[in-house]
């Protein structure tokens, strides 16, 4: 039964994953391999020297994951608050600044593989904190923030099921 529920899972992570823009799935891919270091991000993601110079800075702020994985702090306590929230919004600000995450669902699914099913009540805070920064642009700035439902940004519990689907590069020959 429990294997039933994980596929189901899956599956509907994978809907929800099509549902992205192919920027953004692409995006989320790259992230992801950068982020977790599953493959070399240059080979595969790399097409012209701008996207090169992207990733060499990806890969230096996302050093930042490892901190953040052992330093979520308790939901009821302010302690540790500032230095994690702090780093979070860093790393959502570079990742909406590279205009490929078009909105709250995309970054929200990236994220809780780059860190896990504990990051979940952060998110919403984190996101909206890094697309209202000047270093967005103002009518991107609008849409960002409109992309985050009511009920997603109170919601007042959160699912602690790790993710089921971590979507990775595949090559044509393999399709």
């Amino acid at each position: 039964m429990a294997h039933t529920g994980t596929a189901t899972l899956a599956i509907a992570e994978l809907r929800e994953f099509a549902g992205f823009t192919p920027c953004e799935q692409r995006y989320i891919k790259r992230s992801l391999d950068v982020g977790l270091g599953r493959q070399d991000a240059f080979k595969l993601w790399a097409r012209d020297a701008a996207e090169s110079a992207s990733i060499r800075s990806q890969y230096v702020i996302y050093q930042e994951l490892k901190a953040l994985r052992g330093e979520k702090p308790c939901e009821t306590n302010l302690d540790a608050l500032e230095s994690f929230l702090g780093k979070l919004v860093r790393l959502t600000a570079f990742d909406l600044a590279q205009e490929k995450i078009t909105g709250f669902s995309a970054y929200r699914f990236l994220y809780e593989r780059l860190l896990g099913a504990d990051i979940r009540p952060w998110l919403p805070s984190a996101f909206c904190a890094a697309a209202a920064l000047p270093q967005i642009r103002p009518e991107r700035r609008k849409k960002l923030l409109q992309s985050i439902s009511e009920a997603a940004a109170t919601a007042p519990g959160w699912s602690t099921r790790e993710p089921a689907f971590y979507p990775e590069w595949v090559d044509k020959e393999a399709a």
